[in-house]
């Protein structure tokens, strides 16, 4: 029962940002996780008994994929302390927690399990008006009323649908999803909606055209700003605002993406070169340069830390 416990966190250290994990019941650990990928975000949904969780700033140095987690509870509660904030999310609530800032998370249950849907938001293709995309504590969200209603029902229908989805559907279900909790959180902060300036439009789509590309081993500047109809001059200056330049954040987020492949325990017999080659890594020396560089050791050394190994 113990290998369950093991299993069960290799794919939540995989699917989400590194955490630790505890748990009273790991001699005998009932749970289950399923990732859908929708292109610009992820939802996941995830059963287990009572559990704690530490996003510590360790954890954080060395990997942060700069996502948010925004939970929507169905059984028990979901409870979350960072940045001296502490919030408890049950059914008919959210909670919204960033992974670049240390935090406790608490999983409760009344009748043994505790379950919840969660959607991975990029940090970067997330517009969150007056300054909240800076916030460094987590966010309680009524989701009963309102644009919560809407997201929690909409997250809620795509993890209990077993209709599978094409690329094509997957790619327009997370643009949905991502406005919908954008709307969310521009209504929480008094706004009619989320910044719609040409600049900040821009590199939101800039961002989405990135990850649903991540995997063309051809994605240049020159390929994304035809796409975007904009200069190859236009998107560099669009990166400087954000002080970084193009190749950096495409390279950042293929690194993350194989960083959570090579902590995946189903993917244990897939070979580092071959998850680097899907990830856009051409050459296998060029990538455990890159990784060594990102996360202060080679993958083969990473994949043996969080135990997955070939």
């Amino acid at each position: 029962m113990a290998e369950r416990f093991e299993s069960w966190r290799g794919l939540a250290f995989a699917s989400h940002s590194p955490h630790v994990i505890r748990t009273e019941h790991a001699a005998d650990f009932r749970g289950t996780l399923r990732v859908l990928d929708l292109g610009v975000v992820q939802v996941s949904v995830f059963s287990c008994p009572p559990l704690e969780s530490f996003r510590t700033p360790a954890l954080i140095r060395q990997s942060d994929p700069e996502i948010y987690h925004l939970s929507v509870p169905l059984a028990g509660r979901v409870g979350v302390a960072q940045g001296g904030q502490e919030v408890v999310a049950g059914r008919g609530d959210l909670a919204l927690v960033s992974s670049s800032h240390p935090y406790r998370g608490q999983l409760d249950a009344t009748d043994g399990t505790v379950s919840a849907a969660e959607m991975l938001i990029p940090r970067a293709v997330l517009p969150l008006p007056g300054g909240l995309a800076e916030r460094q504590f987590a966010m309680r969200l009524p989701g009963r009323t309102g644009m919560g209603a809407l997201l929690a029902q909409f997250v809620t229908g795509l993890v209990t649908d077993t209709t599978p989805y094409g690329p094509s559907d997957s790619a327009r279900l997370g643009a949905i999803a991502l406005d919908l909790a954008t709307a969310l959180l521009a209504q929480q902060r008094g706004a009619q909606g989320p910044p719609e300036t040409f600049h900040h439009a821009l590199a939101m789509r800039v961002r989405g055209y990135i990850h649903q590309h991540l995997a063309d081993p051809e994605l240049s500047p020159e390929q994304i700003a035809a796409a975007q109809h904009i200069s190859v001059r236009s998107l560099h200056r669009l990166f400087r605002h954000q002080k970084t330049t193009v190749s950096a954040y495409i390279r950042h987020q293929r690194l993350e993406q194989a960083r959570r492949e090579l902590a995946d325990p189903a993917l244990c017999m897939r070979p580092i070169h071959a998850i680097a080659a899907r990830w856009g890594f051409r050459r296998a020396a060029d990538f455990t340069r890159a990784f060594r560089a990102a996360y202060g050791m080679p993958p083969k050394d990473f994949r043996h830390l969080t135990g997955v190994q070939r």
